[in-house]
């Protein structure tokens, strides 16, 4: 099976498992890192498969993959990623990217490989010396950049305390620990020491950080700052979501000067787009 492509590899590994036919549809996409592959939700599923190891072993082994992970829905409070492990009991896994190092338990953990241009911009936005406010830090995907590329102080605050576990590895592993704190819980509750004090505030909470807003607007200088505000918008209609944003900062924190600039991250969903908007207070 040597040179050929991924997909007619899985191909051929499968329907020697049975027989000589398919007995449904095969994934066409999936991530592969290290040594795991992670195929889409939905996959191997309904009548005609059957879900047992000796299918993993074949999709992995032509996958070039020792473990295999299939994705599920994000859901709970905690954002958990709902990834369900196939092949291999350990679900610990070690992403490097630009380089940073990110380690998360996958199944617990959720971690958005489309967002790795918006990743990597965050390292290069910050400036040295800056403080930083990330109010869903998460495993740290935009925290680690700005440490390791920007050269900030950040206060990090996540109240699922996997992720927070998550974020410790990725700060020793980095070298960078020395520059960030970690606020478990509750922002609403946990900011309430940090206003005042932020440069930048990352508000990086999908399908909307709006309930952040004040915390964010709180947590700005004196002398103003910026907002890095995700969110979803209309694929059609930026702007209206846009002048919300806005229309909600200015009534929090009257007679601010708000200027702006916008980037779409990807698409999210049939007419939605994952969009940032860069919010300057001043």
């Amino acid at each position: 099976m040597s040179g050929r492509d991924p997909h007619s590899m899985m191909e051929e590994a499968v329907k020697e498992l049975y027989g000589g036919s398919l007995p449904g549809v095969l994934p066409r996409r999936w991530e592969r890192f290290s040594d795991v592959a992670i195929m889409p939700h939905g996959s191997f599923e309904g009548d005609g498969w059957s879900p047992d190891e000796p299918l993993w072993e074949a999709v992995a082994g032509a996958l070039g993959a020792k473990r295999l992970a299939r994705m599920g829905e994000v859901s709970g409070e905690f954002r958990e990623s709902g990834v369900e492990m196939l092949l291999g009991e350990n679900d610990w896994v070690v992403r490097r990217e630009s380089g940073v190092d990110y380690g998360y338990a996958m199944t617990r953990c959720m971690f958005s490989a489309g967002n790795v241009n918006e990743r990597r911009r965050m390292g290069e936005v910050v400036a040295e010396g800056e403080v930083v406010v990330d109010l869903y830090a998460g495993i740290g995907y935009y925290t680690l950049p700005a440490l390791v590329h920007g050269g900030a102080m950040v206060h990090a605050c996540e109240w699922n305390p996997e992720a927070a576990q998550a974020l410790r590895w990725g700060l020793d592993a980095n070298g960078v620990g020395d520059r960030c704190t970690i606020h478990e819980g509750d922002n609403r509750n946990t900011a309430e020491s940090l206003a005042g004090v932020a440069d930048r505030v990352f508000l990086g909470l999908l399908p909307s950080s709006d309930e952040g807003l004040e915390v964010a607007m709180r947590a700005l200088s004196p002398g103003g700052g910026t907002l890095h505000v995700h969110g979803l918008a209309p694929s059609k209609d930026h702007v209206s979501w846009v002048d919300g944003v806005r229309s909600s900062a200015s009534s929090i924190r009257p007679g601010s000067d708000l200027f702006h600039s916008l980037m779409r991250v990807k698409s999210y969903a049939p007419h939605w787009d994952h969009v940032v908007l860069d919010l300057r207070v001043a």
